[in-house]
């Protein structure tokens, strides 16, 4: 039957995120059960599209992305995938009726990942974020209101507000890493060689911004939701912040983290802020 392959499926994608990413795991741990597992689906499809761009370096990524790139769009249309990945990942799309115009934005900031390197107008940088992480946040949130596209509208802002923030931490906290193992550089007009302290905190404040817009949003999730994805916003908050102690020339040469002692007492606090209405 089936059923029996989906559940493996799921199980599979499920795996994926517990086993690349704490944070997000832990913070998808906190939404309700009914809305769980279509998350890790996401997840699942993102994480290893990311990765063979990313980790495959002995591998002709070119080859690998085009192969996953056909097995994706064949899943979406059979609605079925023999990629256990890709046959969850399809199972979410069809449920929620995903805008297929999502996952192709995706796909193509995931390709610019194989020939790219360097962003240098901020229109560039901003079409690469909304591919890489808006698009995915927005595909979240057809999960968090469940379908519905007028929900879905009112805090489609918020939801691409709340992606681009997380991506561009993201950016800051592995500068070494993209720079020079991957010998890419996001942020526009930013010598990443002499980071300075001015150009920092230029990037923290737009990412701050971003951060508010995407807090808004928070406020008016589901129930089923709120709470999962106010764990994540509070990661990443902690996140900038150490980044934003972090003298410029630390931040170039090691890759700052949230230890996952840290991460246990920011959830047990983020409980109690959000049982005591502090997240209204």
């Amino acid at each position: 039957m089936k059923e029996i392959f989906d559940i493996v499926s799921r199980t599979c994608s499920k795996e994926v995120t517990n086993a690349y990413s704490t944070s997000f795991s832990m913070a998808t741990k906190m939404l309700a059960p009914t809305i769980r597992q279509d998350i890790y689906n996401i997840y699942g499809f993102v994480r290893f599209a990311d990765e063979i761009v990313d980790s495959f370096h002995d591998y002709d990524k070119e080859k690998l992305f085009g192969r996953f790139e056909t097995s994706l769009s064949q899943a979406l249309e059979d609605k079925i995938s023999l990629n256990p990945i890709l046959n969850s990942f399809q199972e979410t799309v069809h449920k929620y009726e995903i805008d297929r115009a999502f996952i192709d934005s995706f796909m193509d900031s995931m390709r610019l990942d194989l020939s790219k390197h360097e962003y240098i107008t901020e229109d560039e940088y901003k079409q690469y974020i909304y591919g890489s992480a808006d698009v995915v946040g927005l595909m979240c949130l057809k999960v968090f209101v469940r379908g519905d596209q007028a929900q879905f509208e009112a805090l489609r802002e918020n939801a691409m507000s709340l992606g681009s923030a997380f991506q561009k931490v993201n950016f800051l906290r592995d500068l070494k890493a993209d720079f020079e193992g991957l010998s890419r550089t996001y942020f526009p007009n930013t010598n990443l060689e002499s980071l300075d302290e001015e150009s920092k905190q230029r990037i923290i404040s737009d990412i701050e911004e971003d951060f508010r817009k995407g807090y808004e949003g928070i406020l008016l999730l589901p129930t089923d939701a709120k709470f999962g994805v106010f764990m994540g916003y509070r990661y990443y908050k902690r996140l900038l912040k150490k980044l934003q102690k972090t003298p410029a020339i630390d931040i170039k040469n090691t890759r700052i983290r949230v230890p996952n002692y840290e991460k246990i007492g920011l959830l047990t606090r983020s409980y109690v802020k959000y049982q005591l209405k502090m997240v209204k």
